[in-house]
């Protein structure tokens, strides 16, 4: 798992949402796509899409059909998210890293309780602000930090999104 690349994607949907796009592309990864599909679940993004170089058209997007990954194209794919706003304001305004390359921060369930409670917990702060979530990866995938906090299980601690 590279987080030099999600840190780069991080700063992306971040600077997407500012400039107020409609849709915008990231490379394709196992580890961006599964991330990319919590945070739809969550309610940040309101689609993601597998594609090439050239976006899906919006109109047909729940019809879309991306081209199947062969040995020449896999260097192409590109996870194409479609952002979210309300009222108009982005839904995902800042998405911070919490874990770094270079320091990959560890947590238990009963540390993600204390976060998810608004605690600190170690270097960590709480979720304080409506709507935050902070997003974890586990031996089930990746999860937002309440359904682990549920499912009693710790991880790496990926990225705060707010």
């Amino acid at each position: 798992m590279s987080l030099v690349h999600l840190a780069n994607v991080c700063s992306h949907l971040q600077n997407a949402s500012k400039a107020r796009l409609g849709l915008t592309s990231i490379p394709s990864t196992n580890m961006l796509l599964t991330l990319s599909l919590a945070l739809q679940t969550s309610g940040f993004l309101s689609s993601v899409t597998r594609g090439g170089l050239t976006p899906p058209r919006l109109d047909t997007l729940s019809s879309y059909v991306p081209e199947p990954v062969t040995q020449e194209n896999v260097s192409t794919r590109r996870l194409w998210l479609g952002l979210k706003y309300y009222n108009n304001e982005a839904v995902l305004s800042e998405m911070s890293m919490i874990s770094k390359p270079t320091k990959r921060i560890w947590m238990d369930a009963d540390g993600l309780a204390r976060i998810v409670r608004g605690k600190e917990a170690g270097f960590v702060k709480g979720l304080t602000k409506p709507g935050e979530s902070m997003f974890v990866t586990t031996d089930k995938g990746i999860l937002e930090a309440r359904e682990c906090v549920e499912r009693r299980v710790g991880g790496m601690l990926l990225c705060r999104v707010l």
